[in-house]
């Protein structure tokens, strides 16, 4: 089976914005080109890993990532249980706490997506 994606606006505006900090960043330090984009993914975060794998090429077409590796890491979403005081990992659609299974929970994380690190090719002086 063929599986034909659709390019998803959002996540191509979210490709758009990162390349747009990969660029500042590149400039900051000289660099000729972005060797490898590490970003970190949390499954709260609104963005989809396989869309954003499918944007990527589009946003960087022409910057100097264009021919960058993107490694999209997940995140697993973390609780602090307001009851008990632990912290644990939770599924994203059951945040409860992992020590006392208490609801009563504040998110702490699973709902970000960072620029985590970036390789660059540099100028060497």
């Amino acid at each position: 089976m063929t599986r034909c994606w659709r390019l998803n606006m959002h996540e191509l505006s979210i490709c758009q914005a990162l390349i747009e900090q990969v660029e500042s960043i590149a400039r900051e330090n000289e660099a000729l080109a972005v060797k490898t984009i590490w970003v970190q993914v949390g499954p709260l975060s609104g963005a989809e890993i396989p869309l954003l794998e499918h944007a990527y090429p589009v946003a960087a077409a022409g910057s100097v990532a264009e021919d960058a590796e993107l490694i999209l890491e997940h995140m697993p979403v973390k609780v602090r249980c307001r009851s008990c005081g632990g912290e644990s990992e939770a599924a994203p659609n059951r945040l409860v706490c992992g020590q006392c299974g208490d609801y009563h929970t504040d998110l702490i994380s699973g709902d970000e997506m960072l620029l985590a690190r970036l390789e660059l090719d540099k100028l060497t002086h």
